[in-house]
């Protein structure tokens, strides 16, 4: 039985993006704080349940290690994927599809970039970084 509005490719209901109005949106979206209940009210259900099971891992790390860099690093980790999911509903699961695609068939999705202009990008940027910084001296 399928919902209006859903897609079942990938065993669970995927809703369909609501056509957005023209022009900028009048409320733009903001990030969630690095908490795990503001993280966790972004996500859907099937997200904040990999979501939890991660939380769950890095809780119990940190009560054997006394450290809580884990846990901050997987909040930090995990602010992202809520912004996006609130952005873009169902891109957790498209990215790790995409990867999925990527690892079985050796090849980068259309449209990647090359680890040759990545590269040129970055020492770029440095150089351009490095210009700024002399002439403030």
């Amino acid at each position: 039985m399928s919902q209006p509005g859903a897609e079942w490719r990938y065993r669970v209901a995927v809703a369909s993006p609501i056509p957005r109005p023209a022009g900028p949106d009048p409320t733009p979206v903001r990030a969630p704080t690095a908490d795990p209940v503001a993280i966790r009210a972004c996500l859907t259900p099937d997200v904040a349940a990999v979501f939890d099971a991660e939380w769950e891992y890095v809780l119990e790390e940190a009560k054997k290690s006394k450290d809580l860099a884990g846990v901050r690093d997987l909040l930090q980790h995990w602010r992202h994927h809520a912004y996006r999911e609130i952005r873009e509903p169902g891109a957790y699961f498209r990215v790790l599809a995409t990867a999925a695609r990527g690892q079985a068939t050796r090849k980068a999705p259309a449209g990647s970039v090359s680890s040759e202009d990545i590269r040129a990008r970055i020492d770029a940027r440095l150089a351009e970084a490095s210009l700024k910084e002399a002439g403030h001296r």
